[in-house]
């Protein structure tokens, strides 16, 4: 799939739009409209080696996926790296680009795949590219949401079944 671009202008500082998107535990708040069964990969959410696997909810043809986060270049840039599809053949990419305004923060969105086999590269021409435009604006807008009109309750987040932090072993600060 050729590179899908969404952005918005936040109303927040750079450093805090930043870290609450390299939070994968925190990426429910504002993704769950189009991604189920959201699972965390590891015990450590922010930075390199966080992600997640989850389904994306497309309407003709589901499917499973699992990113991380491959690049973190604090406050500019965050690269993800993914596997989409049947036994992962898909390599999918998002990266986010953060800039600095006046009294706000631009935040640009691109995601793009590369299917494993034509079979796949068929299913994405079948509207995927605009279906996945769609999603990324509107997640990017509830993202702007998040911080220009908070909430009462507190944010969903995802956690890791069974894992108890009190109990956990210690590595490391």
């Amino acid at each position: 799939m050729r590179p899908v671009e969404a952005r918005t202008v936040i109303s927040a500082p750079r450093e805090a739009v930043f870290d609450f998107v390299c939070d994968y535990a925190l990426r429910l708040a504002w993704n769950d409209h189009y991604l189920d069964d959201f699972r965390l990969t590891r015990v450590n959410t922010v930075g390199v080696g966080a992600g997640a696997a989850f389904l994306i909810d497309a309407p003709l043809f589901p499917q499973r996926a699992e990113f991380q986060v491959t690049a973190v270049e604090r406050p500019r840039r965050i690269v993800e790296r993914g596997r989409i599809g049947r036994l992962g053949r898909t390599t999918g990419w998002a990266e986010w680009e953060f800039t600095e305004g006046r009294h706000s923060t631009e935040v640009l969105l691109t995601v793009w795949t590369e299917p494993g086999i034509r079979w796949d590269g068929v299913k994405e021409s079948l509207g995927a590219r605009g279906w996945m435009k769609r999603q990324a604006r509107g997640s990017l807008q509830r993202l702007r949401m998040v911080f220009e009109n908070p909430s009462d309750r507190p944010l969903e987040r995802a956690t890791i079944a069974g894992y108890e932090p009190l109990k956990a072993a210690r590595f490391g600060a």
